[in-house]
């Protein structure tokens, strides 16, 4: 059967997550019943980052097998006219390699979080972003990003409900950059644990507003304890802007 990679962007709005769960409306769900639209029968997808709810996509990465072989733009119109009205895209479809796996093969995964420093509520961009009014150091949110660059046990900043069997991982890029009234935290790796990103970014949010110094940020990690994490910050600012993989 051809493998298919595709490249999906989403509003995590309206799901419960990327995964499929036995209640409530997902990403990998809605994509499935488009996929069956085409052919009939089940079509399971997989993807490269199980985003939670509310989080969003800008280059979530799945693949699927299909029985026809289908010519690759074809695929991504026809599967973006099943998918409506949700707020899922595919940017596009490629055909790939049988072993090629969304997840698995992967080798580097970027995300975005974003802030909006201001005492203003949010309007055009509510859903899309997390609204701190107290002012934000983004100098000395950077200082504290520093400190948990590479390898490290992360089990602070890792959710009590992550399954990987490992709390150790390399965090790869850590970059604060404020433009104007927005905070954007860009991090990257090869992959992640279970809220890390959320966990990182709520806590640099302490030091950022000054109420943890910036030798905090190492001494939370180095507590390799779930209690010494600040506040996880809300899925809302958090988008999945890219995977790689070999060859890309």
């Amino acid at each position: 059967m051809p493998r298919y990679r595709l490249t999906l962007e989403y509003h995590g709005g309206p799901f419960v997550g990327w995964q499929r769960q036995a209640q409530g409306l997902s990403v990998q769900g809605v994509v499935e019943a488009a996929l069956a639209a085409l052919e009939p029968g089940p079509r399971a997808v997989q993807g490269a980052g199980r985003t939670d709810a509310g989080v969003h996509a800008t280059g979530q990465v799945a693949h699927c097998d299909l029985g026809r072989d289908w010519d690759p733009f074809r695929l991504a119109e026809a599967l973006n006219h099943h998918l409506r009205p949700h707020p899922v895209a595919v940017l596009a479809a490629a055909r790939v390699a049988d072993d090629f796996h969304a997840r698995f093969s992967a080798t580097f995964r970027t995300y975005t979080y974003r802030i909006l420093n201001r005492r203003a509520p949010l309007t055009i961009d509510a859903g899309l972003a997390w609204r701190v009014s107290t002012p934000l150091d983004d100098g000395a949110m950077q200082a504290a990003a520093d400190l948990v660059v590479g390898r490290h046990d992360f089990t602070t900043f890792r959710s009590v409900q992550c399954q990987s069997p490992s709390p150790v991982k390399t965090l790869d890029a850590f970059h604060v950059e404020r433009q104007g009234d927005e905070i954007l935290c860009h991090l990257g790796a090869r992959s992640f644990l279970h809220n890390q990103v959320r966990s990182l970014v709520g806590t640099l949010e302490r030091v950022g507003a000054g109420r943890w110094p910036v030798a905090r940020m190492a001494e939370a990690l180095a507590a390799r304890d779930r209690a010494a994490c600040g506040p996880v910050a809300p899925p809302d600012g958090l988008t999945l802007t890219g995977v790689r993989y070999p060859g890309d």
